[in-house]
């Protein structure tokens, strides 16, 4: 790939939208079948259409094919599990009607979770397509843009090849992932904090009557 960066830029130039839908449709399919190799395609776009390009192609065609899989997992297999078991998750179905966007989001921030997991298992809950949407395009969004940046850090492929992988260890991409790996106890303890402050409300003034 190193030796033919000089065509991709040319086509990236000379042919924007129609590389731009390629990569969108290839991420997607990608995606979309649970098919491994979403963060090598996310380190590559970054390197090839810079940061906020590839975040926002990435944000939208991760969501997509996230979505699909989920649709796929819910209309083939959903019936026959709650069928199945439907009783024993009968506590379950309730707490994600009530709190599915909640616990969906925790997911996504969490990396030791494999995406093509929870998009099939969320298939086979009650959660409304549009709440799977939205949550995961805002909770998917830190770890795109750490790996966005990380793959628009390579100036070009002939120098990575020449200096080697430590060429992208930075400063900077290791306080990213620090970040990305605190998240989760940041939103965490942002929302036992809201909770606490929402529950203290409550009993400072109960309704009337």
């Amino acid at each position: 790939m190193a030796a033919r960066e000089t065509q991709l830029r040319w086509l990236i130039a000379e042919q924007p939208l129609l590389m731009y839908a390629a990569a969108f449709v290839v991420y997607v399919a990608v995606t979309g079948l649970s098919l491994p190799g979403a963060t090598v395609l996310t380190l590559t776009y970054g390197w090839l259409f810079g940061f906020w390009r590839c975040l926002v192609l990435v944000s939208f065609a991760s969501t997509t094919g996230a979505t699909v899989a989920f649709l796929l997992s819910r209309f083939l297999f959903r019936e026959a599990i709650q069928s199945q078991f439907g009783d024993r998750l009968e506590k379950f179905n309730e707490a994600l009607r009530r709190e599915g966007a909640f616990y969906l989001f925790t997911l996504r921030l969490v990396p030791q979770v494999p995406f093509f997991v929870i998009n099939a298992v969320m298939g086979l809950t009650p959660l409304p397509t549009w709440t799977f949407w939205w949550v995961s395009q805002v909770g998917m969004l830190p770890g795109t843009a750490v790996y966005t940046w990380a793959g628009a850090s390579v100036k070009d492929l002939r120098t990575l090849a020449e200096r080697g992988v430590g060429e992208l260890l930075t400063p900077q991409l290791f306080a990213a992932f620090l970040v990305l790996g605190l998240f989760p106890w940041i939103v965490k303890w942002l929302v036992a904090a809201f909770r606490k402050s929402t529950s203290s409300t409550a009993a400072n003034h109960p309704p009337p009557g």
